[in-house]
């Protein structure tokens, strides 16, 4: 985000320089891990743990940055309700959200139909054993199990495991209490904030090793699957790929218009975490930084807290577009012939196997399994089918997938009359603009350290002035709300 914070007087901010930009060099490193993986796959494959050390490493910050994000933003509201209200409204636009991006895949995959002509024999295909694990996995999950699974066993364990409903429902829980608390409560609340503020500060020490990053995943991605296998399901990536772009185009461009927003200028502002995407095919590193920029771009902080996080299991756009043109796909390449109302009540089991596999590993598979077999027309060892290409659409669906929650942020952000439009429509044309009143964390001298660094990754920082950095700390404004 273009980010300033004003310390005192502040020196005019400045731009750096496209060159010296994060997502320059993330696409730099991308190309190049192509080209090794395609020149030297041996080579290209070695280069394994260079790209996931970098994702766990992203990874090992977003269980905390939501648990904070999340309990300061409930924590320092004066109406519980609204909070109540607002996750209320995140639920139903992500299954608007779904519902319209999984009729997009059946339609895609009515007119086109690039299963006919395979004439798969369901009984006579191979499963691998890596894939025959997700088939099981997907035949034992049932619908109503994403409910039980929200509450843990311990408050520990969601963040060793990386499980972001679990971290989600103890934040909630943990925020409300804090509410409660009162002025309690504000101490609490302080050192709430002024964590969040060092997890950020450690995010951007590892954001400096994001090209090596992308650099290694790109490089074991080509050389370990190469292009060859494009050949053989080229039509159905292609298809996936141009049903995706129309979706964000048309459906999310039309949402942004009603805001009177654009979709284009949002993406591009949001470039640095498409690079990322890009190259490590996980849209999980890129969620602090979109986190940050919608709040800074006008976006209050507990509905950014509230509706990001969520929409990252709930709100799956892309993957509801690959469910659907999948099953479809198998249904057809078996000659199982599906009646529009067969595809509808595909769709619907579909609405909620999709929520059964969230933040599980495989979990696309998993709730394409559990569809398959809920529905019992459909043979479930038709996976393997495209369980070769799949590599080659998981970009693709982390990028729709993080385009939709950033939409849906602002969308329910306007539906809670919270959005400044003509903050956010300048902030995504690129213009400098003042912080957002709860930018300005408890430290000012931390904070330019933070904003320093957070300027090669994309967020144009200005120096502060030697004076506002020797402010005293008496001089300081609480980081907590008073009305809390």
């Amino acid at each position: 985000m273009d980010h300033i914070t004003t310390a005192g007087n502040a020196k005019p901010a400045t731009k750096t320089r496209w060159y010296k930009q994060l997502y320059f060099w993330v696409l730099t490193a991308i190309v190049i891990g192509i080209l090794v993986g395609w020149l030297a796959p041996t080579a290209g494959i070695a280069m394994e743990p260079i790209g996931t050390t970098f994702v766990n490493s992203m990874k090992m910050l977003i269980g905390p940055i939501v648990f904070l994000t999340i309990v300061g933003g409930i924590a320092s509201v004066a109406d519980l309700k609204k909070v109540g209200m607002t996750g209320l409204k995140a639920l139903t636009y992500f299954q608007i959200g779904t519902i319209c991006a999984m009729v997009f895949g059946l339609v895609a995959i009515n007119l086109f139909r690039l299963g006919d002509g395979v004439n798969a024999d369901a009984s006579s295909i191979k499963t691998s054993d890596s894939a025959a694990k997700l088939i099981d996995a997907g035949q034992h999950q049932e619908w109503w199990q994403f409910l039980t699974h929200i509450i843990p066993n311990s408050i520990v364990g969601p963040f060793v495991e990386g499980d972001i409903l679990q971290i989600i429902f103890i934040a909630v829980v943990f925020g409300i209490a804090l509410n409660a608390m009162g002025k309690v409560g504000a101490p609490v609340l302080d050192g709430i904030q002024r964590l969040t503020g060092v997890m950020f500060k450690i995010l951007s020490f590892i954001m400096k090793a994001a090209p090596l990053g992308a650099f290694g995943a790109m490089a074991f991605a080509v050389g370990k699957y190469g292009v060859s296998s494009l050949t053989s399901m080229g039509g159905l990536i292609a298809l996936f790929y141009v049903t995706s772009i129309l979706f964000i185009v048309v459906v999310l461009g039309a949402v942004m218009a009603f805001l009177k927003l654009n979709i284009f200028s949002m993406m591009r502002h949001l470039k640095e975490e498409y690079m990322l995407i890009l190259g490590t095919s996980t849209a999980e590193p890129a969620l602090p930084g979109l986190m940050r920029k919608l709040e800074h771009a006008g976006v209050k902080k507990e509905t950014v807290g509230l509706v990001v996080p969520t929409g990252y299991s709930f709100n799956l756009d892309g993957a509801a577009i690959y469910l659907s043109l999948a099953a479809l796909y198998i249904a057809q390449a078996t000659n199982t012939d599906l009646s529009i109302g067969q595809q509808l009540g595909l769709l619907a089991v579909m609405l909620l196997t999709s929520k059964g596999a969230a933040g599980v590993a495989g979990g696309g598979f998993i709730a394409l399994t559990a569809t398959l077999t809920t529905i019992g027309t459909i043979p479930a060892a038709g996976i393997m089918l495209i369980f070769g290409i799949d590599k080659f659409m998981s970009e693709c669906r982390a990028i729709v997938n993080f385009t939709g929650n950033a939409v849906a942020t602002l969308f329910i952000a306007w539906w809670d009359r919270t959005l400044d439009a003509d903050r956010a429509r300048r902030v995504f044309a690129g213009e400098i603009v003042e912080p957002m009143p709860t930018e300005d964390p408890a430290h000012t001298d931390d904070v330019a350290d933070l904003d320093e660094d957070l300027a090669e990754y994309g967020h144009h920082a200005p120096k502060h002035q030697a004076e506002a950095n020797a402010t005293s700390t008496t001089d300081r404004r609480p980081a907590y709300s008073e009305t809390v």
